[in-house]
């Protein structure tokens, strides 16, 4: 897994402790949080922190707290770390986290965690923002935090619905934050750094012995939103500590120079103005910065790839080629970052749907933005997210389709095509106890993968990530319909329909496509236990080798975080390499808008990037060492998971140049659309209150807004809402917003809307009786393939109305043919931790999502491939 370090970079870490309340009881030990964590974090050992950049607030009225929030959130662009230390409440429910300050009561002046503190994150222009919450009820505020759109890792003091002693000890700081300012004092034994991982880890640890007012063990918990690496929180170590490199240091004694003999030379010019010139100057001017505000530059990409490309932005921000002037910009300090990259990543569909909707995605920045004829209802800003100025998708089929969705003329969005930057080769792994006999690893074609894999032989289900969603698996899709018997796929022409076809079949099953290949793995993880996952013992993922090789290894996989230590061979899957299908190339697109008043300097600033990364002393050493293939066709970096041997890997595969044209690309696109048989979906919607409560809403709305971005004429759908308004009390009734079997998603858009302005139902949400009616007008459906999405917090119940047996009748009706899957998403506390969902799931052949970062996505992966699903499938 990468880690972000911030040194060097402008970071803030705000601290908000209260302990003494006009009506609560007083906290004596948070009285001396702030100072003892400040003096740890600007330790010389923690060497990530300089003097100015902690802020303590010790807030009497919520709008302290408010001020606080926006001043650094305004000003941090490293990290950003904010701690809370003091009383925390929570409604019946458990959800609506208040953070009680000085004047604070039971329910009034209070900090909502979800309305205030959230939202002022989400606006901040950090790379990364760390929180930090002692608390009683800390651990509740992991519900609400999936709603959060910055990358945030969230570290809460206990589990939810726990109150802890912290703030009642004798003074000298609270149980929680002591030991927490030991480990970023004093380090990990073993370790060079303590990253935000490692923290939590530690902090479980040390806490294990202590216990909760209601006798638990105290056990700190951890979520991590928009982000897949860790973060450093403190150069410490038991060790030997390496020096602070040598650019981090000038840099620093740079700016405290600059800021000093800025001073003198104000004094010195003062002292000299003319005593007749009659000025008195009462007030000295502020210091202006070291270094003026770098161009900000936004750089597009897959979710797989955010993480080594976070990291190498971040090394190229650092690296001497960012301090050398562009064209047209002038003069600058010696030292000064000419570039800021911000990166983050969207899914293929939404980044074409952005592009093709380019004129509404400007507009929308500038906040004119309307919809078009051909908009399709996007809203490119808040998904993908701001106009890119540069996007590296996973390979050049993504950019061939993202053109062809453009319109002709009119869209102030220009992509400007160039070289790849780094090359991973797609694999299909095989169980390592199932190694496919006289098949070879390093370049095998795909019948021989398919012969060796099917019923006869070893009998395994290959998944493949969604091509609508997924490069990996459009790039997939395009090796297997033009290389299928191992020939050049450029040299193929147009595919075969009837081999699409017949590689479909093995390829379709329900819930068989995934939205990436690292949320693939996740779900084969050995600790994985979602309801209704895979064997993945008798699968065979259709993946790309970094994503393999950082399987096996343990490391960070989509949703799921790093492990101690490799996975055992039991659990590991071996790479074969399907001959002449290309390799992922992310090639770099510099994309400019129409209208762009620093289009020169910013394109300049593009082609600085572009030249680093594809430098062997500069990208090209990041991106080897996370295990990317160079684009000079030089071997692995150090430290690159592909030379570990337990990777699984083989080094002798070719790298295959992408070579195929934009016209095979959407042939094969329309092969395997044509390939598809049609497919209805039910959206059934839990629309009572209690789903407005922890951010479920906002992510219930969007799940659902997903299923209507792929919808179309042979993909139809339905929208159903439970409990029904106009008949609260009546369990079986259900709201039938619209019709199954509606190829128009402007309608279900419309209801969506009205739902998110808070169109809620005050009454329990009896799922079983809504599932059951569902599950039977989806039985007598005349679609090929059906499927009913079933987004809800919790099972609240029908209470004593509730109809006897029908927990008994809605298992029996499940199981009938003809199936109809249910794919759950699971918002509530548990998640997919109950009986009932895992039974559904199980019972209907469909999937359990629980609610998390990757939630929306994940089921998007599920309900692509409800349209794939054929009689006879496995």
């Amino acid at each position: 897994m990468s880690e972000y370090d911030a040194r060097g970079k402008v970071n803030r870490a705000l601290l908000i402790c209260v302990d003494d309340y006009r009506h609560l009881r007083p906290l004596p030990a948070v009285r001396d949080n702030p100072g003892e964590l400040e003096r740890v974090l600007l330790a010389p050992g923690t060497d990530l922190f300089t003097k100015g950049e902690v802020v303590i607030c010790r807030p009497q009225e919520p709008w302290e707290v408010e001020q606080a929030l926006d001043a650094v959130t305004q000003e941090a662009r490293g990290l950003l770390l904010v701690y809370f230390s003091g009383h925390g409440r929570v409604g019946r429910d458990g959800g609506n986290l208040q953070l009680m300050v000085g004047a604070s009561e039971r329910r009034h002046k209070t900090v909502s965690w979800q309305d205030t503190v959230l939202s002022y994150l989400d606006n901040a222009r950090a790379d990364r923002i760390v929180i930090v919450l002692e608390c009683c009820y800390a651990g509740n505020a992991g519900e609400a935090f999936h709603a959060c759109r910055a990358p945030t890792s969230l570290l809460m003091a206990a589990q939810p619905n726990r109150r802890i002693f912290s703030g009642e000890e004798p003074t000298g700081g609270s149980v929680f934050t002591r030991a927490l300012r030991q480990i970023l004092e004093q380090g990990i034994p073993g370790k060079q750094f303590v990253t935000f991982e490692d923290l939590v880890r530690e902090l479980r640890d040390q806490l294990a012995g202590e216990r909760t007012p209601m006798g638990d063990v105290w056990e700190p918990r951890s979520a991590k939103q928009n982000t897949v690496d860790d973060v450093i929180l403190s150069f410490a170590t038991p060790g030997i500590r390496p020096p602070t490199p040598l650019r981090i240091r000038l840099r620093r004694r740079l700016n405290t120079s600059f800021r000093h003999w800025f001073r003198i030379l104000m004094v010195l010019a003062i002292i000299a103005v003319p005593a007749t010139a009659g000025v008195v100057l009462l007030n000295l001017p502020g210091a202006a910065a070291a270094c003026p505000p770098a161009l900000e530059l936004r750089l597009l990409t897959a979710p797989e790839a955010e993480p080594a490309l976070r990291q190498a932005a971040f090394d190229y921000e650092m690296s001497a080629a960012n301090t050398r002037p562009l064209n047209g910009e002038g003069d600058l300090p010696d030292g000064c970052r000419r570039a800021q990259i911000t990166v983050y990543s969207a899914a293929k569909d939404q980044v074409d749907q952005g592009f093709a909707a380019a004129g509404r995605w400007q507009g929308e920045a500038h906040g004119t933005g309307k919809d078009g004829p051909d908009d399709k209802g996007t809203d490119p800003l808040y998904r993908p997210g701001p106009q890119p100025d540069i996007w590296i998708p996973e390979s050049t089929a993504d950019y061939y389709e993202a053109r062809r969705g453009m319109p002709a003329k009119g869209s102030p969005a220009t992509l400007h095509y160039s070289a790849p930057v780094a090359y991973t080769p797609l694999v299909v792994g095989i169980p390592a106890h199932r190694r496919l006999d006289d098949v070879e690893p390093a370049g095998a074609s795909w019948r021989e993968l398919l012969t060796g894999t099917d019923r006869t032989h070893r009998d395994l289900r290959l998944l493949r990530p969604s091509p609508v969603l997924s490069g990996t698996g459009l790039l997939h899709t395009l090796g297997l319909y033009l290389a299928h018997d191992g020939s050049d796929a450029a040299s193929s022409g147009a595919p075969d329909l009837t081999l699409a076809r017949h590689a479909e079949e093995r390829l379709s099953a329900p819930g068989s496509q995934y939205a990436g290949s690292t949320e693939l793995l996740c779900s084969l993880r050995p600790d994985a236990d979602a309801a209704g996952s895979v064997d993945r013992t008798k699968s065979a993922p259709l993946v790309s080798e970094k994503s393999l090789a950082d399987y096996n290894l343990g490391r960070a996989t989509g949703s799921c975080p790093a492990l101690d230590a490799p996975l055992p061979l039991r659990n590991r899957y071996v790479a074969y390499y399907p001959r002449h299908v290309p390799a992922l190339d992310h090639p770099l697109i510099r994309v400019d808008w129409h209208g762009t008043r620093d289009a020169t300097p910013r394109q300049a600033a593009v082609a600085g990037f572009a030249t680093w990364l594809r430098a062997e002393d500069g990208g090209q050493r990041t991106l080897t060492a996370r295990g990317y293939r160079g684009v000079h066709g030089t071997g692995p970096g150090a430290g690159s998971p592909l030379l570990d041997s337990r990777a699984d890997i083989s080094l002798l595969a070719p790298t295959v140049p992408f070579r195929a044209d934009p016209d095979q690309v959407s042939q094969v696109l329309d092969g395997y659309d044509k390939a598809q048989k049609s497919s209805q979906v039910l959206i059934l919607l839990d629309t009572s209150t209690s789903m407005a409560d922890g951010g479920r809403l906002p992510t219930a709305v969007r799940a659902a807004g997903r299923v209507l971005e792929m919808v179309g004429a042979r993909h139809t759908y339905g929208l159903w809402a439970f409990p029904d308004r106009a008949h609260p009390t009546d369990a079986d009734a259900v709201r039938e917003l619209v019709p199954p079997g509606s190829a128009d998603p402007a309608p279900g858009r419309a209801a969506l809307n009205r739902i998110a302005g808070g169109e809620l139902v005050e009454h329990g949400a009896a799922m079983e009786e809504a599932l059951t009616r569902a599950v039977r007008r989806m039985k007598k459906s005349p679609a090929t393939n059906k499927a009913i999405v079933l987004i809800l917090d919790q099972d609240d119940g029908a209470g004593p109305a509730r109809a006897a047996g029908v927990e008994r009748t809605l298992g029996t009706l499940v199981e009938e043919r003809p199936e109809v899957p249910v794919l759950v998403l699971a918002l509530g506390k548990n998640g997919c931790d109950t009986f009932a969902l895992q039974r559904l799931a199980d019972a209907s052949h469909g999937q359990c999502v629980p609610g998390g970062p990757q939630a929306v996505d994940t089921l998007a992966g599920r309900i692509a491939s409800i349209g794939t699903a054929t009689k006879g499938d496995r």
